[in-house]
């Protein structure tokens, strides 16, 4: 028997039960629709998250952690060997680790390929008070023109010239809208900074920005450097950390290599700053994948069943077929042919169904809420082709290994029995 005479009588068993074949085609559609529409969820979301981090953040932080220790300059002792140093008094600094001669250290920053911003700032974590209203914020001290090429704060500004009037407003700050909120602060409200130490600072309110990232927005407030570094008690020439802008963010994590051998200081690139946020995320996609996977299995047990009963309804064919000579092997995959048929017609119809589902999706709009980590109006979905071509392949798949076995069974019948009536012989 051919493998087109194979190919035949499978499509022949398929047409006498159209209802039941085109059934179970529908399941194995459905499944295939429901895991791409899910790839598409998990990837989306988790792209989402990634473009505001790179909107929003330096691809690259100077962080105040030398690389190399500074050695003392009285060791006693030999190069090479143990050498010891003599102390009189041991004073704890209380200060902040800070980057010494921040300019010098921007300026061998600059001359890396690659780079094409340099903002110093200075983090501050304060109380903020707003007569009866408090709450806790970090305060960053920037110079504005620098940190909006960085954190692209134009876009985002409530106040289109906030960012100007702080550039020359000593004591301003730009707020969250939603620590504004919590604050009931408003355009030019006068507030207190409260440092641990019980020091206190007049700003300005000059203006809110709303970045999309909730734990941003109600946290983070910018000041100008200057009073950033006086609140800190640091030098004119010290800071806490140097944000960086690249000239292409894919990268970040060699460029960030070059600036950490330039500066002495430690740096890290954006989804090394961000790595516990994304792989949140990733890990989530998986387990979402992995649990509407599940549906995949429900789908090729409706095949496997399907695929037992026609084993049963065709038993005299399949003796009769035995007897005058095909090979076990030709009805094994007589009935695999089935499974790959129906996996064939589910997988290409839910293919379509779930792209038309991911545009469906795409085009639903809701009020944009602060309840989880980034505020958006819509699921953003990311389809792509691998993704179809994965779940068309896993479909099929599926559904030829759940034929499997009712095919075994199929070919292990002895014609001979059968023929006398003792069915499943």
């Amino acid at each position: 028997m051919t493998l087109f005479d194979e190919l035949r009588i499978a499509w022949v068993h398929l047409r006498e039960r159209k209802r039941q074949s085109l059934l179970t085609a529908l399941g194995v559609a459905v499944s295939s629709a429901m895991l791409i529409t899910t790839i598409a969820v998990a990837r989306g979301s988790t792209q989402s998250v990634i473009d505001r981090i790179i909107e929003i953040a330096p691809h690259i932080i100077v962080s105040a952690e030398r690389v190399e220790p500074i050695v003392p300059d009285n060791l006693i002792g030999t190069a090479g060997v143990r050498r010891v140093s003599m102390v009189e008094r041991h004073v704890v600094d209380a200060q902040k680790e800070t980057i010494k001669d921040y300019p010098g250290v921007a300026a061998r920053i600059k001359g890396l390929d690659g780079i094409e911003v340099v903002s110093p700032s200075v983090s501050s974590r304060l109380i903020i008070r707003n007569r009866s209203r408090f709450a806790s914020c970090t305060a960053i001290g920037i110079h504005p023109e620098q940190e909006a090429r960085i954190a692209g704060l134009e876009e985002k500004l409530m106040e289109r010239n906030a960012l100007l009037e702080l550039g020359y407003t000593p004591s301003g700050i730009l707020l969250g809208d939603q620590l504004a909120e919590k604050l009931d602060a408003d355009y030019h409200s006068r507030l207190l900074l409260i440092t641990p130490s019980g020091d206190e600072y007049s700003v300005l309110v000059v203006g809110r920005y709303d970045s999309g990232f909730t734990a941003k927005d109600e946290r983070d407030a910018y000041i100008n450097l200057p009073l950033g570094q006086r609140i800190e008690g640091l030098a004119s020439n010290a800071v806490t950390e140097i944000g960086l802008k690249t000239n292409d963010v894919a990268t970040a994590s060699a460029v960030a290599g070059e600036v950490q051998s330039v500066s002495g200081y430690l740096a890290e690139s954006w989804d090394e700053t961000n790595k516990n946020i994304i792989d949140f995320y990733n890990r989530n996609g998986l387990i979402t994948l992995v649990l509407v996977g599940f549906v995949f299995v429900v789908a090729g047990l409706g095949v496997s069943s399907v695929m037992t009963t026609v084993v049963l309804q065709k038993t005299k064919d399949i003796a009769i077929m035995r007897s005058i000579g095909v090979q076990q092997q030709s009805i094994t995959r007589i009935f695999m042919m089935e499974g790959f048929m129906i996996g064939v017609f589910g997988a290409a119809f839910g293919s379509p169904l779930g792209h038309l589902i991911c545009h469906l999706v795409s085009l639903i709009r809701y009020e944009a809420n602060t309840a989880g980590t980034f505020q958006s109006d819509r699921i953003v979905l990311v389809e792509t082709p691998e993704s179809h071509l994965l779940v068309v392949t896993f479909g099929i798949l599926i559904a030829v290994i759940s034929s499997f076995g009712p095919a075994r069974r199929a070919a292990g019948f002895m014609p001979v029995k059968v023929l006398r009536g003792q069915a499943g012989g």
